[in-house]
């Protein structure tokens, strides 16, 4: 069995620069790699497109990378947590590609096995379209998405084994199972890093086939996005 596992997040990252691609993990700020993002900013490189649902907040998650201008483009669903992200926006800084939800899961999906593209319906007759191959199955219209291309993957999870195999806890299985496989080398970072053989088989929602490199994550903040209590009476 091979193992996965690496010693410290500067050498799960090693071999990012400029101009890369990149897939991170999560939904709001549920399940980001946070440990990831921190090494990505303290790297420096920039000219980044990232792949991601959303683009954290203001001073957290890849809210960070665009507070250092690290960001060139982003590709993503849902943005509307982060000022700095719609200041950049607006302003043309930054070039921004949003996607439907459910499409960008499926293109990470599709790279994830291979596939290189999926037809859906979803954005058909809109500007999601524009310039796309569009086909017609069944009576229905559908428009050709291209999976996506990726250096690096970056994910979190709840616990993991050396040889790479991952278990996702809670609203942390968003976007993490599907970004694993999906880029050239996939880097996760989890809560609890366990000997290979020590999880149940049957718990292990990805195989660490998809994994190249795998550490033990540290100081997680956890943050949530959008606290709301009910007021006592």
């Amino acid at each position: 069995m091979i193992n996965k596992k690496v010693n410290s997040v500067k050498e799960a990252t090693e071999g990012i620069s400029d101009n890369m691609t990149f897939m991170l993990g999560g939904f709001g700020l549920s399940g980001i790699p946070e440990n990831a993002i921190k090494a990505l900013v303290d790297s420096n490189i920039k000219e980044l497109t990232c792949i991601s649902n959303n683009a954290g907040v203001d001073d957290f998650g890849l809210g960070l990378l665009l507070k250092k201008r690290q960001i060139k483009k982003m590709v993503s669903s849902y943005v509307g947590e982060n000022d700095e992200f719609e200041r950049q926006m607006l302003s043309g800084e930054l070039d921004v590609e949003l996607i439907p939800q459910g499409t960008l899961a499926e293109r990470c999906r599709a790279a994830q096995a291979g596939f290189p593209a999926i037809f859906t319906p979803a954005g058909y007759g809109t500007e999601v379209a524009e310039g796309k191959e569009v086909r017609e199955f069944d009576g229905k219209m559908y428009v050709l998405e291209h999976a996506f291309k990726a250096d690096f993957a970056f994910v979190k999870a709840w616990k993991g084994d050396d040889a790479g195999n991952l278990i996702f806890k809670g609203t942390a299985r968003n976007f993490n199972p599907v970004m694993c496989g999906a880029a050239t080398i996939t880097v996760a970072e989890v809560e609890e890093l366990v000997p290979a053989g020590t999880l149940d088989p049957n718990q292990i929602h990805i195989p660490g086939i998809f994994v190249q490199r795998i550490f033990q994550g540290k100081d997680y903040e956890k943050r949530i996005e959008q606290r709301t209590v009910r007021v006592r009476e």
